[in-house]
């Protein structure tokens, strides 16, 4: 390893890298764009995924009204994500972007050829993203013309494969809209339930779960605008015989806080008293249906999926699904969102899937020491959960369900990120994921609508993300409104993402336990043959003056001898270099460090 600039010229380099037009001297990917995008070291397979809400991430209105209409609180637009916007990601770090919320959903809004939908069954004005009307559609919202939308789909993913990147979209396997209903099936595919008995609570061929003889009841406190009359807003739901909701609850009645709005899939597990009977042979009906969903998206340039609530699906279907797809399409790539550690090893052996999400483990961890009440001896624990398959843990510190860290609900400031965020992309081999605006601050803040004020970004309003939108600066994506602070932070993750991918130590290394001596200190060593990394985050609100111990194992290890003159010299941050014998690291009171308030240090590990 090179040693960098330091600190205040590393920063104002970066920023003027990725706030100008400024051109890379290496060679380029992609018709339009030479000078722009680094060529990536063919053998750096580290993602870095950035997830967007696309109904948000390009809207420049600033209104804000609690409740608003499209009109009122504008929209972003599939041709909103332009190449400029393309390009600075790019240099930001970012391989996949996850485009969140593309096919089409229930909605209050109407569009030409496309009526609103029963207010009474949706959350929010924009409705969720997660109850899908049309698995084989794009959101009329999204589109400039609405008409056309597919079209400007399709030209955006051959936007982003342009710039080097891939897109990814959510699949919704668990549940739909209670509105289900596909108007774009192609040609010899049958619609969910079209072909159901719904006589019956449950049969192997049956797309749904049903309640006989019982109508769907909304929940008596479900108030779709408050004071505004929602569209076909009049307590009900025309529903009979009722679903089974999403979130299996088995009752033609659900709760408010339920998922309500939407309906649960049968993949051939029924439920009784006694526990789960699978009838998978033959292979029932809504694992086919399933199936050519997949096929339909990935047949249009789809570069993966991230699989929404996986493990309420068995891992049987993912066995069978993701390999057949695979078949034809052997890049695409399965992102389980799943939080039962007792099934990730299921979801990541047999299931097929590539990444898994660590929010139970690591992230819940983080987030405690970000919080000041965690402890760094429970990594060990969160990690050992992983064992084995932590190339496949998917890392992140925000998404559209977890509260921003800028917000007074998480940290309250963007900075805290620096510690939880050099341990989340430095701690192994799996993807690193970032949520747009995470990168300069944004906050989550205000009373959206349906979302309420909670420390998110709203995914079931119409909205502007403040903070966000100063990058945005009117479309430009050239962070022209940006305050000084906010271009060192995004600069602080664009050098953090570049050190995950672009070092070997953490693109393919091994890491190994450093003892924890401090409860809001965390260290670990990432290395390979020939590079030796330590990294230490310390969460603690003060200056940490600590040790490191780097015991007789870890030196084995590393193939490093354990007598002898050493230094450490910072990568990240600060080029700062600490001298030490090897013999010291090995006693009680280590390597001598004063680490700085929610600081981290990646420290390069050389002999003298």
């Amino acid at each position: 390893m090179k040693r960098f600039f330091s600190f205040p010229l590393l920063l104002s380099v970066l920023v003027l890298f990725l706030t100008t037009g400024c051109e890379s001297n290496e060679t380029t990917r992609g018709q339009g764009y030479a000078g722009h995008i680094a060529n990536d070291d063919p053998g750096a397979k580290r993602l870095v995924i950035y997830q967007l809400l696309t109904r948000l991430f390009s809207n420049p209105e600033t209104t804000n009204k609690v409740y608003g209409t499209l009109a009122e609180n504008g929209v972003g637009k599939f041709n909103g994500i332009t190449e400029p916007a393309l390009v600075s990601l790019r240099k930001l770090g970012v391989t996949h972007l996850w485009l969140t919320g593309v096919l089409e959903h229930a909605t209050m809004s109407e569009f030409p050829g496309v009526p609103a939908d029963d207010a009474d069954a949706i959350k929010g004005r924009a409705g969720s993203p997660y109850a899908i009307k049309d698995y084989y559609d794009v959101a009329p919202s999204l589109a400039v013309d609405p008409d056309n939308r597919m079209a400007e789909f399709t030209h955006l993913l051959q936007r982003i494969h342009a710039t080097g990147m891939k897109a990814i979209i959510d699949f919704i396997p668990n549940h739909v809209a209670r509105g289900y209903h596909s108007d774009q099936l192609p040609e010899g595919t049958t619609d969910l339930g079209a072909e159901d008995d719904p006589t019956v609570t449950f049969a192997p061929n049956n797309n749904f779960y049903y309640l006989p003889e019982q109508a769907f009841a909304v929940p008596a406190d479900h108030n779709p605008l408050t004071q505004a009359k929602a569209p076909g807003e009049d307590g009900k739901f025309d529903e009979f015989p009722a679903k089974v909701t999403g979130n299996n609850v088995f009752s033609a009645s659900p709760q408010i806080w339920d998922w309500f709005e939407t309906a649960k899939l049968n993949y051939g597990v029924e439920f009784t008293d006694s526990g789960e009977v699978e009838h998978f042979d033959p292979v029932p009906a809504t694992w086919e249906k399933m199936l050519a969903i997949l096929q339909y998206w990935a047949e249009k340039g789809v570069d993966g999926f991230r699989c929404d609530m996986a493990e309420m699906v068995p891992v049987a279907f993912w066995q069978w699904a993701i390999a057949r797809v695979k078949e034809d399409h052997p890049d695409v790539i399965f992102i389980a969102e799943i939080y039962n550690p007792a099934r990730y090893h299921d979801y990541a052996g047999p299931g097929g899937f590539d990444y898994l999400y660590d929010k139970v483990g690591v992230y819940d961890r983080v987030r405690e020491l970000m919080s000041g009440r965690g402890d760094a001896g429970r990594m060990a624990e969160a990690l050992a959960q992983s064992e084995g398959i932590d190339g496949q843990m998917l890392r992140f510190l925000e998404n559209h369900d977890e509260q921003r860290i800028a917000s007074s609900e998480f940290a309250g400031d963007p900075w805290a990120a620096i510690p939880g965020m050099t341990v989340s992309a430095l701690l192994g081999t799996g993807p690193t994921m970032i949520y747009f605006g995470q990168e300069v601050g944004e906050p989550g803040a205000g009373r959206e609508g349906f979302q309420g004020d909670d420390g998110r970004t709203t995914i079931f309003d119409y909205w502007g993300v403040p903070e966000h939108q100063k990058w945005l600066n009117n479309g430009r994506f050239d962070g022209g409104e940006l305050s000084p602070d906010q271009h060192r932070l995004r600069a602080f993750y664009a050098e953090l993402l570049r050190l995950s991918r672009y070092h070997d130590a953490f693109r393919i290394g091994q890491r190994i336990a450093v003892p924890v001596q401090h409860p809001q200190v965390f260290p670990f060593l990432r290395h390979t043959q020939n590079e030796h990394v330590l990294v230490i985050a310390n969460f603690a609100p003060d200056t940490v003056k600590t040790g490191v111990r780097i015991l007789p194992e870890a030196w084995q290890a590393m193939d490093l001898s354990a007598i002898g003159p050493y230094e450490l010299i910072d990568l990240l941050l600060t080029e700062e270099v600490v001298r030490f014998e090897a013999e010291n690291a090995l006693g009680p009171n280590g390597i001598r460090l004063n680490l700085p308030p929610q600081s981290a240090r990646v420290y390069e590990l050389e002999p003298i």
